[in-house]
């Protein structure tokens, strides 16, 4: 029996009233950042070499600390002791293996666009695109799970699988106008986002459901939700900075 509980994949459900208005409330602040100038300019081939590259360097951070963000949250699980942590324990693991593959893809689209691995690992990111880091290291190691698994995989994830299915389908005109090296390496990335099947944020959003049995615990998750996607919103706004224009590429 155990066996096949491990095995059981998390089924999504539909939503009862509390988890609709939950999820219809973050759709205006999801859009923004999803329409936002930075992704649609990369998605029509108008963004600028200078910005493109500044955004892959300094959301790289983001990025690599991903599967560490969803580890502080594994550490939270009672499971046995309390509702859906059980699920969220099988679910966190299983994924913080796929995430980490994420960031060596990463790697390789940013290097299609000239920037190294030591100019990643190196890179210190200004203040206003290095506050979503802060406050995702801050709601893993000290929120509760809800909090946690909101602002990280269903904030992060579900706005970035919808601006990545936008920007998949321009991206190679980088690499007609001589800007970019386009390949099945480099394009890893935003394809695996840009998939129609990545469930993460629906199944985050089960997640949270199963946890979240009191209207304290949902209210915390969807506060951490929105404040996931103002600081995500905060970092492109900062990426998009016409100030920034001017400086030498990465």
């Amino acid at each position: 029996m155990y066996a096949a509980e491990y095995k059981r994949k998390l089924e999504l459900t539909d939503h009862c009233a509390w988890a609709q208005r939950f999820w219809d409330d973050l759709v205006p602040l999801k859009n923004r950042v999803v329409q936002h100038p930075l992704f649609t300019e990369m998605a029509d081939g108008t963004l600028s070499l200078t910005r493109f590259r500044r955004a892959l360097l300094n959301f790289y951070p983001l990025v690599e600390h991903f599967p560490k963000y969803m580890g502080l949250n594994l550490g939270k699980t009672r499971p046995g002791a309390a509702p859906g942590h059980e699920e969220a324990k099988l679910w966190l693991i299983d994924n913080i293996h796929v995430e980490q593959r994420h960031a060596y893809w990463y790697q390789d689209w940013a290097l299609g666009f000239g920037i190294d691995k030591d100019a990643l690992s190196s890179v210190v990111p200004p203040a206003g695109m290095d506050a979503i880091n802060h406050f995702l290291w801050n709601i893993s190691n000290n929120a509760s799970l809800e909090e946690g698994i909101a602002a990280t995989n269903l904030a992060i994830e579900w706005a970035t699988g919808e601006w990545s299915q936008q920007v998949v389908k321009g991206i190679k005109r980088y690499a007609d106008e001589g800007k970019a090296t386009i390949n099945r390496h480099t394009m890893a990335w935003l394809r695996a986002h840009a998939s129609y099947d990545d469930n993460h944020p629906y199944e985050a959003m089960e997640l949270i459901k199963r946890i979240a049995v009191t209207e304290e615990q949902q209210s915390r998750a969807l506060a951490a939700a929105r404040r996931g996607f103002e600081y995500y919103l905060l970092a492109l706004d900062d990426c998009h900075e016409p100030r920034f224009e001017s400086q030498a590429s990465a």
